[in-house]
């Protein structure tokens, strides 16, 4: 076996590791976080979503497979992703700081019964914290998914807010879990909707 070959199976398996140790610390808090998020759309409450970099894909990931569909058709769900709009982005960022652009827009938009559905793999990034206590002040509950050790994002949280923690320090595993997260939150959402799949 060639060296770069040996390199994707370690990678290969140490994402499979990264899922199985996940899978074990978070399935609970999973279906959690998905019932709280099924309570706040049957109450006509939305999801905001945000995160940076790999982080602000995922969010826009989720809110893709909310408002379109999963894995079955479904009439869409209310999801806003606070990561698309560039034009309210650079103002903010140009007006105020970069720190701002989630936590203003969670302000405006957001209703007590939305949730905010935050990714962050470090837990430290100020937008994500500005958000979130932006959230608590809106009566806006919170998921945060996170990795490594949370960081100030996780120590922010409230007593009901839910944190999805990957039990891993690789910012690459960690977004991999986090896209599994999603997957897992999205088939939760559509069995309560939908029933169990065929």
């Amino acid at each position: 076996m060639s060296t770069k070959a040996a390199v994707v199976e370690q990678i290969f398996a140490s994402s499979i590791a990264a899922k199985t140790a996940s899978a074990q610390a978070l399935s609970a808090a999973i279906a959690e976080a998905a019932g709280l998020l099924v309570s706040s759309l049957r109450q006509g409450g939305k999801i905001l979503t945000c995160g940076n970099g790999g982080s602000a894909a995922d969010a826009q990931h989720f809110s893709s497979e909310m408002l379109n569909r999963f894995e079955r058709d479904r009439a869409g769900f209310a999801a806003i992703a606070l990561t698309t709009d560039a034009s309210t982005l650079t103002s903010i960022a140009n007006d105020y700081d970069y720190a701002q652009v989630f936590s203003k827009q969670v302000s405006a938009l957001g209703r007590a019964g939305d949730v905010l559905l935050a990714f962050t793999t470090s837990g430290a990034s100020p937008n994500i914290l500005n958000a979130i206590k932006a959230a608590q002040a809106a009566r806006i509950a919170v998921v945060l998914v996170t990795g490594k050790d949370g960081g100030k994002a996780a120590k922010a949280l409230a007593a009901d807010d839910i944190e999805l923690r990957v039990p891993d320090a690789s910012t690459a595993r960690i977004q991999e879990v986090h896209l599994t997260i999603i997957h897992c939150l999205c088939e939760l959402i559509d069995r309560e909707f939908l029933g169990e799949p065929m």
